[in-house]
């Protein structure tokens, strides 16, 4: 891998995933599709405004498709597209870094930053 002057998709790529939330949802999403209730749920520290926001900002973006059904009560679910689905490879290897880097709190101890709190 050559690496040259800092280029445009590079930067881009890494002010969309670094985003506040963004990779923590698509982390959340990397199973399947999920309704909006399941995400939020399952993020227990970020408000549903917020989250609402950033679904709407990865729809935009090409990562996340929103799928309305029409059932009642209507559903609809959140799931990557084939471009979300490209991120698969990082996040495994981001998450097997941080089991074999990063030292988990001593039980009973917690930090901000862990949502297990």
């Amino acid at each position: 891998m050559e690496h040259g002057p800092m280029c445009f998709q590079f930067e881009k790529a890494i002010e969309l995933l670094s985003k506040r939330w963004v990779a923590f949802i698509i982390y959340q999403m990397l199973p399947g599709p999920q309704r909006f209730t399941h995400i939020d749920q399952s993020l227990p520290n970020l408000s549903g405004k917020v989250l609402s926001d950033r679904l709407k900002e990865l729809e935009l973006e090409g990562l996340v498709k929103r799928d309305v059904y029409p059932e009642t009560p209507v559903r609809i679910e959140y799931s990557l597209t084939e471009k979300g689905r490209a991120l698969t490879p990082l996040f495994v290897d981001i998450a097997s870094w941080a089991n074999q880097w990063i030292e988990k709190p001593p039980e009973g101890e917690c930090t901000e930053k862990t949502s297990d709190c």
